[in-house]
């Protein structure tokens, strides 16, 4: 017995001795290669391209820039793209895909997202671009001040849409031959807070160059360090030109982000958009783009002016001009206030006079961050597609309800060639087999009425209306918050129903709306017969005149 102890315990020493050895022996090689991050959307392994410089130091931060890649293109490919490596002569993408070819190193760190193929960068895409850049930046040392955001096409209206909706991640941008998507523009301003290069061909049939033009014009019109190059007699494949000679690495190593900017630019539409550096906004007017323009000078002095916003908060630890426990001097919109904080205070408006403290606090359930709509925010993040098995149904009753729910839920419906499949994979569950896990995780896609899906009947007290049960040829679509997430209800016909649009041909058939709809939405025989839509109030309510809209078909909850 003594001599196996003795034989454990060596050999147990041994193992110890070898284990950091062997664990330097899993390192990444250098150059390009794919890895993968687990995204919480649907419980898949993502991949992303990735490069790492030759002779990486493991001590040392790297810059890193983020590559966002076009429609019907992939994360390998979009490697390929930002170090100027184009497809061979008569090479196809399928056969570009399948190589890294050699190309001269930069000292930068390069991600390169699939984001789910081809459906834009909102919703789960736009999650994708951040769980990317966490996870290299749990992986390697990046350096905070010197992460870099570009894209082409699809991409390129990603980085305009990214960059500019959290404009304090990003040192700079570098939009190539951008379509951003709707109200991106509202949002123009933020480009104050770092430098940005746009790119574009001036004979480019798929994008055309005017609204690059635009872009341009009005941010040299408000003063933003905005750079342009436009190639003459170039199409669609402007990002050859731009990226060539891996220009882009060149022009990126020049901007530095400040974490702590004497002057704040910032703007938002929702909540989920609402801070910027030392600026938070915690009360937005609804409906519009809330506006702020806050500067700190020496002496702890600020002035800040304000559009569409009712409460901010300021947080000022680290900044170098900010004194902790001295007086703040505030000018908020031409009214003096005065405060004393070590590093955080918050204001908000009495009418139209500013006060120095946070919104007073309320049981009353109110738009916010993660409860403000509109329906495509149920589905930008986890979420689950759940049918009734309620009121007795036939088999097949039973089986259309299910049906119903995965035509919702495939949205990796094959488009073709070009667009190919998108990469999300949510599940489809009955109302009966939906697990406390789900209620605490999920947003919940909910089909059917109160009186055939037990979990609409479960929420039905909360629920703000009700389609009628005579309503058969109607649809009725909306997202309301239920505790911690979504609840979207869909009752009668199918958001889908009959909807032979192309609003957003990269979309999926049964999600090309998703995106422009609003809180709510009530629709006769086909999805584009609308009957009524809207947002609900600031406090989740129908308005009187949305109500006479709806009465004929809806049911109202006091």
């Amino acid at each position: 017995m003594k001599h196996f102890v003795q034989g454990f315990l060596f050999t147990l020493l041994f193992a110890l001795v070898l284990l950091p050895q062997h664990s330097q022996a899993q390192k990444l090689k250098s150059g390009p290669q794919v890895l993968t991050f687990f995204s919480d959307a649907d419980d898949t392994d993502q991949p992303y391209g990735l490069y790492l410089p030759k002779n990486y130091d493991e001590n040392k931060k790297y810059p890193l820039v983020i590559m966002l890649h076009g429609a019907g293109s992939n994360h390998r490919l979009d490697l390929r793209r930002v170090f100027g490596k184009s497809n061979q002569n008569e090479e196809t993408d399928v056969e570009a895909t399948r190589y890294f070819p050699a190309w001269d190193d930069v000292d930068f760190i390069v991600a390169a997202p699939l984001a789910r193929g081809t459906i834009g960068y909102q919703g789960i895409p736009e999650q994708d671009v951040y769980d990317v850049l966490d996870d290299v930046q749990k992986r390697f040392q990046i350096d905070e001040n010197r992460i870099y955001l570009t894209g082409l096409s699809m991409g390129g209206g990603g980085t305009l849409w990214i960059g500019l909706t959290r404009p304090d991640i990003w040192a700079a941008i570098a939009p190539v031959c951008p379509a951003p998507p709707e109200g991106t523009f509202d949002l123009a301003s933020n480009a104050l807070n770092f430098p940005i290069h746009f790119f574009h061909g001036d004979a480019d049939p798929v994008v055309p160059v005017a609204g690059t033009r635009k872009w341009v014009e009005h941010l040299q019109q408000i003063g933003a360090e905005v750079s342009y190059k436009e190639f003459v007699d170039v199409k669609h494949d402007s990002w050859v030109s731009a990226y060539d000679n891996e220009f882009i690495f060149e022009w990126f190593s020049h901007a530095v982000r400040d974490p702590h900017p004497d002057r704040v630019f910032f703007s938002a539409k929702q909540y989920k958009y609402n801070k910027a550096y030392w600026v938070t906004f915690d009360k937005i007017v609804q409906g519009a783009v809330a506006k702020i323009e806050a500067r700190i000078t020496s002496g702890n002095i600020i002035t800040i002016t304000s559009e569409n916003l009712n409460a901010f908060t300021l947080n000022l630890k680290g900044h170098p001009k900010f004194k902790a426990g001295s007086t703040l001097t505030l000018k908020v919109d031409g009214a003096t206030l005065t405060a004393k904080t070590d590093s955080t205070v918050s204001f908000n408006k009495a009418g139209s006079a500013w006060r120095v403290g946070k919104v007073s606090a309320t049981e009353e359930l109110v738009k916010k961050k993660g409860a403000e709509g509109p329906i495509f925010d149920a589905f930008s993040s986890r979420h689950i597609y759940v049918y009734g098995t309620a009121g007795n149904p036939s088999p097949e009753e039973l089986k259309k309800r299910m049906t119903t729910a995965s035509q919702a839920a495939d949205w990796a419906y094959y488009r073709g060639t070009f667009p190919g499949r998108v990469m999300f994979f949510p599940r489809v569950v009955a109302d009966k087999d939906v697990r406390p896990s789900d209620l605490e995780s999920c947003n919940l896609i909910l089909f059917g009425t109160k009186e055939d899906n037990l979990l609409i009947n479960k929420y039905a007290a909360q629920l703000p209306m009700h389609l009628n049960a005579g309503a058969g040829d109607y649809g009725l679509f909306y997202v309301f918050p239920v505790g911690t997430h979504y609840v979207a209800i869909n009752s009668g016909l199918p958001w889908w129903s009959g909807d032979q649009s192309h609003d957003y041909p990269f979309m999926p058939v049964n999600h090309r709306k998703l995106a422009g709809y609003k809180d709510y939405i009530l629709f006769k025989d086909n999805a584009s017969n609308v009957v009524a839509d809207g947002y609900f109030t600031e406090q989740w309510k129908v308005t009187p005149e949305a109500q006479q809209k709806l009465s004929g078909a809806v049911n109202f909850n006091k």
